[in-house]
């Protein structure tokens, strides 16, 4: 009798078991299907402090790929480093009605550097898989472990973290010792986590989140950046490479940095000292003075990433970057400090979150991991000035659309101060374009044009700049599609200035550009600078978001063959909008047609109806770019 009764427990204990991992895909809420590519169907996330240097991240999630735009959520990936030690990963696939169909684990996974070729220490790798599977839908259900040696920073909790993924259920719990004091910050999200006592004098908190919907992936929008459901923890006190500290505030946080992570790494030898000083003994003015050294550094460095050990939050000491001729950012603004500190000259190292996409800190909320690069600010009285130091061609001043208009932290000796970077404005960010060109009765093009670029457009051709001359050429036939086109000269100037511009000279000629039937001639009046239409979409979710405004201006000067008039009234488009202006027309004065263009996009934040209003105005700015002259001989 106890046997039967023993054999139905099991059997009770098994039925139980599989009623909890029903994968079938026919069984997903149908009002998470809009927009998702993919759904978590379930989520468990834990991240245990067992001690300062002592944390466990557990994480156990299933996913349901619904087509193949979601097998990249679906691609798993296991960061680690020397300071981090993978346990375990283990996984199941289950096919569309939720039958195992394969495991893996992690002798299945790759393993492999993260460095990029500008890396030379770098012991960050990951351990990555995704199942070859090419029937939809299907489920991949994996679990693993880690283990962090610092509490310095903890991963965040996003459920949603990607456009196209929808949430059934998530779950995340936090869990320390009573004295471990945390911050918390909570996005996206409207209940607080439960707080409770273990009954092993541990303390958790808990978040969970059912049914969120996927977030559409759409043009212009900020989507999982600002929309996506976060929870960010910061300690109050931790332990990083065996160095202990403590904040609760950006003042606190700059000052452990400055103490812990920039403390004697400024040291230089007397014969570097003294030749600093002798290059800047007849510069008086400050700001000169800083130039003189930020170009030394530059002509005398090459950039290249070292994100080894604390290596990854710590700069290599100045002495050594000025013995080995390069450094990534932290290494090489710490020795432009120390070098600024040689003539004199105070600078603040301070940690950015950069990107094109703009981000500022929080003011309310600091954490080591709001940032990923770091740049040099010099409090000049009323003059403050910016420099990016990894870039050995950048002007003296100017930041880019890498690290412009956000909050940053300084790590001054003082603590950490939140200033903001420089904002470049609709009217610094303008490429203007002036071109004289001749078309004569065979339909042949030549002439000459002159391109200037200047706010964040300044580093545009960079890459052309830096590519191989016999390169250049080809570079130019990609960026005008103008057909047969001949680059006969090319020229590019920089202007380094506090406002710099780099101005392209270009002389060029172009066979069969204008169509020759009956008397008439046909050409494209604008084949240098074209708009592209925006994605149509239906029933838009999100606000639009413009991260950066802009200006272009157009100029085309043609010479014609002599006796031709127009065959259609002229051009002449007007459209001004709360998000953008565009300009366009064009005249015949005898031989002498004049091409004249001016566009506008507006940086904001605008209702998710306007779209529709922006695709038109796109559509309308192609259109008018696309625009074809026609001339009848008279």
């Amino acid at each position: 009798m106890r046997r039967i009764i023993f054999v139905l427990c099991l059997l009770m204990l098994h039925i139980t078991a599989t009623a909890q991992i029903n994968y079938n895909a026919g069984l997903i809420p149908k009002d998470l299907l809009p927009y998702a590519s993919a759904v978590v169907r379930n989520e468990e996330i834990t991240t245990e402090i067992k001690d300062l240097d002592n944390v466990i991240y557990h994480v156990k999630r299933a996913i349901t790929v619904l087509n193949k735009n979601g097998d990249n959520i679906a691609h798993m990936a296991v960061f680690y480093d020397k300071s981090t030690s993978v346990k375990y990963i283990r996984g199941l696939v289950f096919n569309e009605f939720g039958k195992q169909v394969g495991k893996f684990s992690q002798s299945d996974f790759s393993d492999q550097s993260t460095a990029s070729s500008s890396s030379l220490f770098d012991d960050a790798r990951v351990k990555h898989y995704i199942p070859a599977i090419t029937s939809y839908p299907y489920t991949i259900e994996y679990e693993y472990e880690v283990k962090y040696r610092q509490t310095l920073y903890f991963n965040r909790w996003m459920p949603n973290a990607e456009t196209n993924l929808a949430v059934e259920k998530s779950t995340f719990k936090f869990t320390c010792k009573p004295d471990f004091n945390i911050r918390i910050k909570e996005l996206n999200l409207d209940e607080k986590p439960i707080i409770e006592n273990t009954k092993d004098g541990l303390k958790t908190y808990s978040w969970k989140v059912n049914n969120i919907k996927a977030l559409k992936d759409e043009p212009l929008s900020l989507g999982e950046i600002k929309y996506a459901t976060q929870v960010i923890i910061a300690p109050e006190q931790f332990k990083y490479f065996g160095i202990n500290g403590s904040f609760k505030n950006w003042q606190e946080l700059g000052k452990w940095t400055y103490n812990n992570l920039l403390n004697d790494r400024d040291q230089l030898l007397i014969e570097t000292v003294d030749h600093i000083k002798e290059i800047t003994k007849n510069i008086s003015n400050p700001k000169a003075r800083a130039k003189k050294v930020y170009e030394y550094m530059q002509q005398k460095t090459h950039y290249i990433s070292i994100q080894e050990g604390i290596g990854g939050y710590q700069p290599f000491k100045a002495n050594d970057v000025d013995q080995l001729n390069y450094g990534d950012c932290k290494a090489l603004v710490n020795y432009t400090m120390a070098l600024l500190k040689a003539t004199g000259i105070n600078s603040w190292y301070c940690r950015v979150k950069a990107g094109s996409r703009k981000a500022s800190l929080w003011s309310d909320f600091a954490s080591m991991d709001q940032t990923n690069h770091i740049i040099l600010c010099i409090p000049f009285k009323n003059d403050t000035t910016w420099l990016e130091c990894t870039n050995q061609t950048m002007p003296f001043g100017f930041l880019s659309d890498f690290t412009d208009d956000r909050t940053v932290l300084a790590c001054t000796p003082e603590g950490g101060k939140l200033l903001h970077t420089p904002k470049y404005t609709i009217e610094d960010n303008l490429e203007k374009r002036k071109a004289e060109f001749s078309i004569n009765e065979a339909g042949e093009l030549q002439g000459q044009m002159e391109t200037w670029f200047g706010g964040t457009t300044y580093d545009d051709r960079d890459w052309v700049i830096q590519d191989a001359s016999s390169e250049r050429v080809k570079d130019i036939k990609r960026l005008y599609p103008i057909n047969n086109l001949e680059v006969d000269k090319l020229e590019y100037t920089q202007d380094k200035t506090p406002k710099p511009n780099t101005t392209e000279k270009l002389k060029l000629s172009a066979s069969e550009y204008a169509s020759v039937s009956d008397g008439k001639l046909y050409f494209s009046i604008n084949s240098v600078n074209r708009k592209r239409p925006l994605r149509e979409v239906r029933n838009r979710v999100n606000p639009v978001s413009i991260n950066r405004g802009y200006t272009e201006e157009d100029e085309i000067a043609y010479t014609i063959p002599k006796g031709y008039h127009l065959d259609l009234s002229p051009l002449k488009v007007t459209i001004n909008k709360p998000f953008g202006n565009f300009n366009v027309s064009f005249t015949l004065d005898g031989d002498k047609l004049k091409y004249t263009r001016k566009f506008q996009i507006k940086e904001g934040e605008y209702s998710k109806d306007v779209y529709q209003e922006l695709v038109d105005f796109y559509q309308a700015v192609a259109d008018a770019d696309n625009y074809n002259v026609a001339l009848v001989k008279n």
